[in-house]
């Protein structure tokens, strides 16, 4: 089954999220210092940005469509949430005036209607659309790598995702510290199952196939985790590099744009270990997921299991998540096994 018009939606829709993220983020910027510690920026671009990817979705699909996403418009009905409201809609207009497809204008409560059209449960049964409007908000209020993360779930499985990472640079983090003159920023990756996965601009020129790093001695191989310590437990992702043989420090980054850069082969290896007790959500995962695995890389969690989306808003993982190459998967694993075991509490 083809996907073509639902990915063509998608990659609108996360585009035009992206660039209302763009414009918050480059005002947050350039406030005063103090403003840095005050989350109102995000919760904006957050809505509004899930205000947007529901409204393209409803425009391009023009049909009833279900989405499972990470905000619902409670807070903003509340008493005194009525400034946000307006900024957050002022935004989204502003974005879709400037897009120049859609001749509208949402009211604020059209606004509110498009962010609670994300309060599915999701399930294996039917489509799904999966959306984290924002996700890495701390990289997003840091300046640094944040992405609009949204796929499409069929009968549980994930068939489609789009990831639009607006500060990525176009060519790959291992020559961006270098800083070239022409070191642009701004990708889209997508990818449809069965087809591949591609890697465009965000301002849309033409697309090139990408593929996961083949390199399969760990000791060539660098590794991306969180950059957050409270999303991954350093110590453990350290050990498991060091029984690998991997040389090179990690890079820490946040967000799934650790999945469209490893997409292209810009590390071969991600480890996820979140603290215990924490449970994994299908938003922050299905987008990087697919694009990972069309582009030739494998999924697991820490058992060799394959990610389950079709269980509801939360993903039942062994321990953490970790991707790499083909060739490489199976000396992971077992770094994996050995530093859990050494790392458990000895009964």
């Amino acid at each position: 089954m083809s996907y073509h018009k639902e990915l063509a939606a998608a990659k609108k829709a996360a585009s035009l999220a992206a660039r209302l993220c763009q414009n918050v983020q480059k005002a947050l910027l350039q406030s005063d210092v103090q403003s840095k510690t005050d989350k109102t920026p995000v919760t904006v671009a957050d809505y509004g940005s899930q205000a947007l990817v529901s409204f393209v979705l409803q425009q391009e699909l023009r049909a009833e469509f279900s989405l499972v996403a990470e905000e619902d418009s409670k807070d903003l009905r509340k008493d005194g949430a009525q400034e946000i409201v307006e900024r957050i809609t002022k935004l989204v207009n502003y974005s879709l005036t400037s897009d120049g497809s859609y001749n509208v204008t949402l009211s604020t409560e059209d606004v509110l209607k498009a962010i609670d059209s994300g309060r599915s449960e999701g399930g294996s049964q039917g489509q799904h659309w999966v959306l984290d409007p924002i996700d890495g908000t701390k990289g997003f209020l840091r300046g640094d790598q944040y992405a609009i993360a949204l796929a499409l779930l069929d009968g549980g499985k994930v068939v489609l995702g789009v990831l639009a990472c607006p500060n990525l640079p176009l060519t790959s983090l291992e020559d961006a510290g270098q800083h070239s003159p022409n070191n642009e920023v701004g990708c889209l990756f997508f990818a449809e199952v069965g087809g591949g996965t591609y890697m465009q601009p965000l301002d849309g020129s033409s697309a090139v196939k990408v593929q996961v790093s083949a390199v399969e001695n760990p000791e060539e191989a660098s590794f991306f985790e969180s950059y957050e310590a409270a999303h991954s437990m350093h110590d453990l992702t350290s050990l498991i590099a060091q029984k690998l043989g991997v040389k090179a420090p990690p890079v820490r980054i946040d967000s799934q744009a650790k999945y469209g850069a490893l997409s292209r082969g810009d590390g071969a290896i991600y480890l996820r270990f979140p603290h215990k007790g924490y449970r994994e959500k299908i938003w922050d995962h299905a987008a990087g997921c697919i694009v990972v695995t069309e582009a030739g890389g494998v999924v697991t969690d820490a058992a060799g299991q394959p990610l389950d989306f079709s269980k509801g808003k939360h993903l039942d993982v062994d321990t953490g998540i970790i991707v790499t190459n083909q060739k490489l998967m199976p000396l992971l694993l077992n770094a994996v096994k050995e530093s859990l075991k050494e790392k458990a509490p000895s009964s």
